[in-house]
């Protein structure tokens, strides 16, 4: 098969590799016909973390199943199925608990899973990762572009909400424009916030968080952009969704929270340095909640409202490539010329 394969910085390539083969009662394969690329996918791209090279890349599957394990109950060749980004048993004490991210049996699907990437992939525990798309909804193409997103960034703007408190005529601040930060203000708005307020730097990306339900939109930076919220607040927000992972976005984050209230981070860590200083969260009171964000428990119930209409992240897609376009993609989300790149293989 063919597969978008990292070979070093700034250097995908479209090659053979492999075809990934069933080789346990628990799995299956699936064909991917919708996949993504993601903004954490960014930081091995730009040599800002490791990564084995070459190695096949990719997380974000959608598509059909082609073979199932004697074991699998949940699903069968012909499903339409998507997945989330960490492959979970659903069965183990973190999986029953909703924490799939901290599944004892967890995996990738990069290595020999074949890479997300790509035109197929090995999910070796189907029934605990696998989510199927109702038979009425698998072929409708606008459905299926809605429905990729819960393969990981809705999903994890979901969690910032989440573990940031967000309830029913709350005040928001959402750090970050990016496609978390955009999902995170759908999910603000799903979950019944009043004020949200999105923070970032692109126009064209703030306008899109105002499609989505953000009331305010605060392109300023650092100190200017803290002072601003504080001005439209009355002195901070009570509940905050990090959604960058940088010192900076970190620093704005407790800088526009109200004393006494929470901090729900999903940026993935990077530049952080000698550590976070919790000082300024000891001192107000604030408390700090998340981590990785579980998407596999919320599929079903973020699906539910996509397939009735109320809830479309499909926005976030600003350009779509084929297999080939794959290494275009990246250099376009690089150069902040795409907020996120659909794959269709």
């Amino acid at each position: 098969m063919r597969a978008a394969t990292f070979h070093g910085p700034g250097d995908i390539r479209v090659e053979s590799v492999p075809q990934p083969e069933l080789d346990s009662s628990r799995g299956a394969i699936v064909r991917v016909t919708h996949t993504a690329v993601c903004g954490s996918d960014l930081w091995f791209y730009r040599g800002e973390s490791d990564r084995e090279v070459p190695s096949r890349v990719g997380h974000e599957p959608m598509g059909i199943v082609e073979a199932v394990g004697d074991d699998v109950v949940s699903i069968d060749p012909g499903d339409r199925v998507l997945a989330p980004f960490f492959i979970s048993c659903g069965r183990c004490e973190f999986c029953r608990k909703g924490l799939h991210t901290s599944c004892v049996n967890q995996d990738s699907w990069s290595g020999g899973n074949g890479g997300a990437q790509g035109e197929y992939v090995r999910c070796p525990e189907a029934d605990g990762t696998l989510v199927r798309v109702p038979d009425r909804h698998a072929d409708d193409e606008d459905t299926l572009r809605s429905l990729l997103p819960l393969t990981d960034v809705m999903g994890t703007g979901h969690h910032a909400a989440v573990s940031a408190g967000v309830e029913a005529g709350s005040a928001v601040a959402v750090i970050g424009d990016g496609a978390v930060g955009l999902c995170g203000v759908l999910a603000a708005k799903r979950l019944g916030a009043e004020r949200i307020i999105a923070m970032g730097h692109h126009e064209d990306r703030l306008e899109i968080a105002a499609e989505f339900g953000a009331t305010d939109c605060v392109s300023e930076r650092g100190d200017e952009a803290i002072e601003r919220v504080h001005e439209l607040t009355n002195g901070g927000v009570n509940h905050v969704m990090e959604c960058v992972g940088a010192t900076s976005s970190m620093e704005t984050a407790i800088g526009v929270a109200r004393p006494g209230g929470t901090v729900g981070y999903v940026g993935v860590p990077h530049g952080l340095g000698d550590g976070l200083d919790l000082a300024p969260f000891f001192r107000a009171n604030v408390t700090l909640n998340g981590g990785v964000a579980p998407v596999r428990a919320y599929a079903e119930e973020l699906m539910a409202d996509v397939l009735q209409g109320t809830l479309d992240p499909s926005p976030i897609f600003t350009k779509t490539v084929d297999l080939d376009g794959v290494p275009e993609g990246y250099a376009a989300m690089d150069n902040r010329e795409a907020v996120k790149v659909l794959v269709k293989p």
